[in-house]
């Protein structure tokens, strides 16, 4: 058996281990669009901080542990796929291409470039990939005029990062608070609020509309609010998509990303996929949907690889148990965390509490008696809490009409109902830590 993995990032390479451990005897082949040893894309921030280096960054340390594993590494992007042929055909300038028996796509994803005039400027820059890295401490040095475009998740670690550099920085945001698709209006404004008191300037409800060269090597950016600022650096932090551009015409079936059952295995047999390219079950929605964070991706990834190595044996198969939207932010010190649907649904009940003296906020949404979604800020004593509540799906009876009236009374409702429902979900553990 050959198994073909596109994507060299943490759900590729996590895929592959997995892959060598149950098929000692198969062809593993890794396929990796970037020049580089597999790396994570969530270690960027930290080497931008200067907490770590760029061997800091790599997936896995060994300089042969591939090699070790019997797993081929091959550096090149996958172009197309012919499901019929069962073959990928490769970027090289020979047009190579690829058999396979099983296939597993982990391209992750692209950031989404803004249709900007200037955005191909030298000192525009994603912070994407480790060129990406390299050319922005190439330029972000202390006390240097920093604009970042985006206020997201991705792009709130990418703010503490450039703080922690000394730089002047202004961050603009397109939606009516940060972490818009986070946090709700209050949570939002807090946080933003804090950010600014850290001596960062946030626009929100703003858009860049133009960049243009200024003096020097400097640039000239005009903001939807009628002012300019020259900078020295443009950071772009406006979203990402899955890349999945390369499966058009293939047969595959991708609406957000490519659709997956609860094996990850798409509408074409022994085609699978993984990670922030995968649109996979949420539980808790009901819905299919693409959760762009690492712990989802290792999880999809373990689950596909063992079911590519059992493709051709009986037995049963392994499953994902869902998925469901986790974000759990560190901005400049203030830790905030969202879970499930936070922003509620229809006919549920919500409760919500702020504390602003002490930069506190707590939101927890409800559909009949199950907790379907919640955020919160500076209330860090409660995140396993309530990620065990909404992954559990479980019933509150009682417990809720307590949490209506007082939402901080998270973790009495959670050893009173999740323990005897066997839903414990190590909760507990987490708050010890």
């Amino acid at each position: 058996m050959h198994h073909v993995i596109l994507g060299a990032g943490p759900a590729g390479v996590i895929a592959a281990e997995t892959l060598r451990k149950h098929a000692p005897d198969d062809r593993i082949t890794l396929v990796g669009e970037e020049r580089e040893a597999p790396y994570s894309r969530m270690a960027i921030p930290y080497l931008l901080m200067g907490n770590i280096g760029e061997e800091g960054t790599l997936l896995r340390k060994g300089a042969r542990h591939y090699s070790e594993l019997r797993i081929e590494a091959v550096r090149a992007r996958a172009t197309r796929v012919d499901v019929k042929a069962r073959q990928i055909t490769l970027d090289d300038d020979a047009g190579a291409t690829l058999a396979y028996d099983t296939l597993l796509i982990a391209t992750g994803s692209t950031p989404a470039r803004a249709p900007i005039p200037g955005m191909e400027l030298p000192g525009v820059h994603n912070c994407w990939t480790l060129a990406d890295a390299r050319a922005i401490m190439a330029g972000a040095a202390k006390g240097a005029r920093v604009l970042q475009m985006g206020a997201g998740f991705i792009g709130c670690i990418i703010l503490e990062a450039l703080a922690a550099r000394g730089v002047q920085l202004t961050v603009v945001e397109m939606g009516d608070r940060m972490v818009p698709r986070m946090m709700g209006p209050a949570a939002g404004g807090m946080i933003r609020q804090w950010v600014e008191s850290k001596g960062v300037a946030v626009f929100t409800g703003t858009r860049v509309e133009a960049i243009a060269p200024g003096a020097g090597q400097t640039l000239d950016v005009k903001l939807s609010n009628g002012q300019t600022l020259n900078v020295d650096l443009v950071i772009s932090a406006t979203g990402v998509k899955p890349t999945i551009g390369f499966l058009q015409d293939s047969g595959i079936r991708c609406l957000q990303g490519v659709l997956t059952d609860e094996h990850m295995q798409t509408n074409v047999p022994g085609v699978y996929a993984a990670g922030d390219c995968a649109e996979a079950f949420d539980k808790v929605s009901g819905t299919t949907m693409v959760s762009a964070i690492q712990p989802n991706a290792a999880e999809q990834a373990r689950v596909a690889a063992l079911n590519m190595a059992q493709q051709h044996k009986a037995g049963r198969r392994a499953a994902l148990r869902g998925v469901t939207q986790i974000n759990v932010l560190d901005t400049l010190g203030l830790i905030s965390a969202s879970f499930g649907n936070w922003q509620g649904v229809s006919g549920g009940e919500h409760a919500e509490l702020t504390d602003a003296a002490h930069w506190r906020h707590l939101s927890l949404q409800f559909k009949d008696d199950v907790l379907v979604g919640c955020n919160s800020v500076g209330w860090t004593e409660h995140v396993g809490v309530m990620r065990g509540l909404v992954e559990g799906q479980v019933r509150l009876g009682e417990w809720k009409d307590r949490l209506l009236a007082d939402p901080t009374q998270l973790m009495p409702a959670y050893l009173a109902t999740a323990q005897a429902q066997g839903a414990w979900s190590g909760a507990v553990d987490e708050r010890r830590r």
